[in-house]
């Protein structure tokens, strides 16, 4: 670690808080699947912001549209128009097959905001008494960070000294469709799910499930609520992960890659009978739908298209994929994803993942450690068949035993 390095870290440590453990790489510039530190290494990036940067590394399209936004129209606010929010509507819905739009900054603002559209939709258009609306949630769910997302999360570290919390959640087991039937309620107004829950480790739901949620929310009267916040905008190979069970869900939420990751931009897409309840003055936000947001927004969902990235995920992932199903190992317990959503998780015994993804970021690889025992590997959609051999390589030289 060099001087320069470790100076900017201690920085950090002193007067950061401490809410989060990076691996000690200073990165300073990156183009496409790679990331530069500031001491000059290269790294193959295979974590992707969290699926913000799908479109790769400052993508000079997005950035140009950004430029040239930022230099007539950045923010007005809501209370007026912007020349760019139309366009914006017209192009996701034409591209999603949504009816309604409603732009947000965060993904957690998304999902709060699906939340709240959902309670009032089930008082107002289900019937459901003043107070009594429930919503149904997974175990090991992922999110976000706000307090209302928090609360029905399950996991300790997200909980534990945060509360009192909201009530209005119960808990299903993720995948299991016997429990989901269960717990549902003449009060249920909506299922909140991730096609893949990412965090907790790249966890993929048996097939035929999905199919079987939706008709069971259909004849239950239940809004299904689709977080594809991460899944989303090709990361599994299809625009949307539910795609691959051929479902609609009633509320898709996407994020992160929407603006390819040079700007928070989040949207709920929906219907006029789920977003309609909401009416002037009842929910906003002061940079939700905002010009510089939609200008950036259009670009990388034009890219994400045009440079056909989502069936480069699709083919990418299965090589890559297949190509980690081959590691001769004893400490690979399982490998899954789904386009180039994928985690190798490891035996117990092998002490923890994360001393693993230490060892690839010194082979030039940088890939995070999730729920102790699982290397979540999301490289940006542009990545070449090359780059795929060449990450390999470096996983098999680590994992191999």
């Amino acid at each position: 670690m060099s001087p320069s390095t470790a100076s900017l870290i201690e920085t950090e440590h002193r007067l950061g808080a401490h809410n989060y453990k990076p691996l000690d790489v200073v990165l300073s510039r990156g183009e496409g699947v790679h990331v530069w530190d500031v001491d000059g290494n290269r790294y193959l990036d295979c974590l992707s912001a969290y699926s913000a940067v799908n479109q790769g590394h400052c993508h000079p399209k997005i950035l140009a549209a950004m430029v040239e936004q930022a230099q007539k129209l950045t923010l007005t606010s809501r209370a007026f128009r912007n020349d760019q929010l139309a366009h914006f509507y017209e192009e996701i819905a034409a591209l999603t097959g949504s009816h309604k739009v409603l732009p947000m900054n965060s993904g957690a603002e998304a999902v709060e905001t699906a939340v709240k559209a959902v309670r009032k939709w089930g008082y107002e258009v289900k019937g459901v008494p003043e107070g009594q609306a429930e919503i149904i949630v997974c175990a090991n769910n992922f999110h976000g960070r706000t307090m209302g997302i928090v609360g029905f999360s399950t996991d300790p570290d997200a909980r534990v000294g945060f509360g009192p919390f909201a009530p209005g959640f119960r808990h299903v087991p993720f995948g299991d469709i016997d429990a989901f039937r269960n717990v549902i309620t003449e009060n249920t107004v909506a299922f909140l799910i991730e096609p893949i829950q990412g965090e907790a480790g790249v966890l993929i739901p048996p097939v035929g499930y999905f199919t079987s949620v939706r008709e069971l929310c259909t004849q239950h009267g239940i809004t299904l609520i689709l977080d594809e916040i991460q899944t989303g905008l090709g990361r599994t190979g299809k625009l949307l992960a539910e795609e691959h069970e051929g479902i609609e869900a009633d509320v898709t939420l996407v994020g992160k890659a929407l603006s390819g990751g040079f700007y928070p931009v989040s949207a709920v897409l929906s219907n006029s009978e789920v977003l309609g309840v909401l009416k002037p003055g009842q929910h906003g936000s002061t940079f939700g739908g905002n010009p510089l947001a939609c200008a950036i927004a259009r670009a990388a969902l034009k890219v994400l298209v045009e440079e056909d990235m989502i069936g480069n995920s699709a083919r990418m992932g299965e090589r890559f994929q297949a190509g980690l199903k081959g590691i001769r190992s004893n400490i690979i317990k399982d490998v899954r994803g789904r386009g180039l959503m994928l985690a190798v998780e490891l035996d117990p015994a092998a002490g923890g993942a994360r001393k693993y993804c230490e060892a690839l970021k010194e082979r030039g690889i940088l890939a995070k450690d999730t729920h102790g025992d699982t290397i979540r590997i999301a490289p940006p959609l542009v990545i070449t068949g090359d780059q795929v051999d060449w990450a390999l390589e470096q996983f098999e030289a680590v994992l191999r035993t």
